[in-house]
């Protein structure tokens, strides 16, 4: 298994007309490269809870996540580096062929479980772990430990150097870490990725000690809700990718670079701010879409 490398880790200045028309600086701290499948935040959240886990002696980590999930990704691959057995808790019956990132976190050793989206709701163990020892990470990392993790994503830049971190948010938890790093003159945009879920700025104000004037979080662009995408989404990911050589995926990253550049297309930002799009990695998940559907 590779080592994650945050050596890897580069900022890619974007030169595209329209930030060049609207005097917007736009950065993008490139965290995919760390690790094909460890790739983004999801090492960063993960860091100290199994930091944890390792003091506490417990051989086994147990979490939760979708079909789809990077965080049931790369808590599989930590585990498999770690020699740590892992146990995830998927939402939903198990589907006759599984998704390409399930095939891989299973390949990875990771045991899966199956509950209804009830149960899940409530995150309920099932009665055959009854005798397992484990250390449980919440979904997507969250909690107080998720997002100190992830505000030493922005140890890997000059901070100072910009005006707003701009990030996409399921659970919210690197919003709240990247808020506990910046100073009170410095904004962090959110774009949540599922639809309808208002309370991410309550969620988020629970792990973190900031305060609110220096969240923002938008709600305007999830394409139809987490794991949803249209086909505007999917011209700008080829359009994106053509103008800075960037790939994104279409559950997250795809939308926050969508959104920013909406934003500064309307105004959003003004003249001479100077933005830092967080890749959150991903990837393998537009493994799901048609072939060539993607020119990268």
């Amino acid at each position: 298994m590779q080592a994650i490398n945050t050596e890897n880790i580069t900022i890619d200045k974007l030169s595209i007309p329209l930030l060049k028309r609207k005097k917007v600086n736009v950065d993008v701290l490139r965290l995919d490269k760390i690790h094909p499948l460890i790739s983004g935040n999801k090492w960063f959240k993960l860091r100290y809870y199994i930091e944890e886990a390792k003091q506490q002696n417990k051989k086994t980590i147990l979490t939760f996540g979708g079909a789809w999930s990077n965080h049931i990704l790369a808590t599989a691959a930590i585990c498999k580096i770690k020699q740590l057995h892992s146990i995830g808790i998927i939402r939903g019956e198990e589907a006759e062929d599984l998704s390409y990132t399930l095939s891989l976190a299973k390949e990875l050793g990771m045991q899966l479980f199956f509950i209804s989206r009830n149960d899940y709701q409530e995150k309920k163990i099932p009665s055959a772990l009854d005798n397992t020892d484990y250390y449980q990470i919440a979904e997507g990392g969250f909690g107080k430990q998720g997002a100190a993790g992830a505000a030493t994503i922005l140890d890997h830049c000059k901070i100072e150097n910009y005006s707003h971190i701009c990030c996409a948010a399921g659970t919210g938890t690197m919003a709240a870490g990247l808020l506990r790093k910046i100073s009170p003159t410095q904004q962090v945009v959110a774009i949540s990725v599922l639809k309808n879920y208002l309370e991410m700025e309550e969620t988020i104000k629970k792990i973190t000690d900031k305060p609110e004037r220096n969240l923002t979080v938008n709600h305007n662009y999830h394409f139809g809700g987490y794991a949803k995408h249209k086909p505007a989404l999917l011209e700008f990911m080829n359009e994106f990718f053509n103008q800075t050589s960037i790939p994104t995926d279409f559950v997250y990253t795809g939308k926050l670079c969508y959104a920013i550049m909406d934003m500064i297309k309307e105004n959003y930002f003004s003249e001479g701010s100077n933005l830092l799009l967080i890749h959150s990695g991903g990837l393998q998940g537009n493994a799901s879409l048609s072939k060539r559907t993607l020119i990268f």
